[in-house]
Formats: C-alpha cells, sequence, structure tokens
C-alpha cells in the first residue's frame, strides 16, 4: 500500500468510524437544513469544514499550537449543540433556514474539530520529516468521509420529505433534536472542570 492510499484510508475510516461519532452527529446537524437542489451550498458546507479542521490539523501538527485534549474534546460537542440549537431556533418559525449560518459553523467550528482530530494524526505520523504530504492526504479521506455522510444525510431527507410527506421544518427540528440529545450527553461525559 502506498502512502497516499494508507493516509486516505486513514482519513476516511477515522470519519466513518460509529465509535467515534461525535464527527458524523456534526455534519448531520451542519447538512440536514439542506437538500439537494442547494448541492453549491452543501459543496461549500463540506469544503469549508475541511478547510477549517486542515488548518488547526495542520498548526498542530507542526506544533504550533496546542491545546489541552480534555477542552477540545468538551468543545467538540459544544459545537454540535450550538449548531443543533441554532436549527432548531431558526426553523421553529420560518419552517426553514437558508443554511448560511452552517457555512460559518463549518468553517468556524471545523477549527476546533481539527484539534480533536491532531492526537490521532500526531501519533499516525510519528516523527515523520514530511507533514505535508500526509497531512492533505489525510484531509482528502476526510473530505471524502464527509462526502458520503452529507450525501447520506441528503438522501434520508429526500425520503422523508418525498415518500412520507415531512415538511423541512419538522425534519430539520427533530434531526437536530435528536443530534442535540447526543451532544448533551457527550459534554456531559466531557466535562473537564
Amino acid at each position: 500500500m502506498n502512502d497516499f492510499e494508507l493516509y486516505f484510508k486513514m482519513g476516511l475510516t477515522h470519519v466513518l468510524d460509529f465509535s467515534a461519532y461525535d464527527h458524523i452527529l456534526f455534519l448531520i446537524v451542519l447538512a440536514v437544513v439542506f437538500n439537494f437542489r442547494q448541492w453549491q451550498k452543501v459543496l461549500w458546507l463540506v469544503t469549508l469544514f475541511t478547510i477549517g479542521h486542515s488548518i488547526t490539523l495542520a498548526l498542530s501538527a507542526y506544533k504550533i499550537v496546542q491545546f489541552p485534549i480534555d477542552i477540545i474534546e468538551f468543545l467538540i460537542p459544544l459545537t454540535i449543540f450550538i449548531t443543533g440549537f441554532i436549527n432548531v431556533v431558526f426553523t421553529k418559525n420560518t419552517g426553514a433556514k437558508n443554511g448560511s449560518l452552517n457555512l460559518i459553523f463549518a468553517l468556524f467550528f471545523g477549527l476546533i474539530h481539527g484539534l480533536g482530530f491532531s492526537n490521532y494524526f500526531k501519533m499516525m505520523i510519528g516523527q515523520e520529516e514530511d507533514k505535508l504530504m500526509p497531512l492533505l492526504e489525510f484531509a482528502l479521506g476526510i473530505e471524502a468521509a464527509q462526502i458520503i455522510i452529507v450525501l447520506g444525510i441528503l438522501i434520508i431527507g429526500a425520503i422523508f420529505q418525498g415518500l412520507f410527506k415531512v415538511s423541512k421544518r419538522d425534519w430539520v427540528m427533530v434531526t437536530s433534536s435528536i443530534v442535540i440529545g447526543f451532544a448533551i450527553q457527550m459534554m456531559i461525559d466531557r466535562v473537564f472542570w
């Protein structure tokens, strides 16, 4: 197996690992407000999230930025909770929201999620001198995994809204509320003070 394939697969499987479901939950609350007609925003969503977490992943890999892992592990479910809560609040009265705020969340909260990836990435590459190529290959694997998850959310949303006639408002509110429940439990489990 060549290096590209190795780091790409590690990025892919790291996100798709259901035992580390916080990344998946965040993608759910980011993507739930969109549909297939908004494919350009969805593409931006995934790319902005990748950019956000790649920045802090790189800064951490090159030891420019260091944060205590217990704080980062608490902040990750907090980002999930905030995004889900905003989905519920903005969707409650209007029936839907345009998702622009979720694009901003994808970039800025992606910075926090990147720090969460950093320990895994540093263990993976060890003391390698060249960190740039493994970082890019790992980021491409993460991007591919995120596309898979977001497509899954869009497909499930289309099924519920099309076949079962669930309103977009209800789809966003119920899905976001379920994810909020998981996020609250994760925050309780990860309290660092």
